[in-house]
């Protein structure tokens, strides 16, 4: 079945790193979080070409402190 455009995209990167179907009891945690890594610090056309991490941080960092501006 079909899913959201974002969905696929992001499927297709972890693909990148493990093949569909991969059981992910052979990987180790250290492997899985490097991999996450890996994609939330890639830079993204829909994010403005900025990672997910830097666009995260910015959101969280104006949480904190609102009357700031993120660019």
């Amino acid at each position: 079945p079909w899913q959201r455009g974002s969905n696929e995209n992001t499927n297709g990167l972890l693909r990148q790193y493990m093949p569909k179907g991969s059981d992910l009891s052979i990987y180790s945690q250290d492997e899985l979080d490097a991999i996450a890594l890996s994609l939330n610090t890639r830079p993204r056309a829909r994010l403005n070409y900025e990672s997910p991490l830097v666009v995260y941080t910015q959101h969280i960092a104006l949480l904190q402190h609102p009357t700031d501006t993120v660019n």
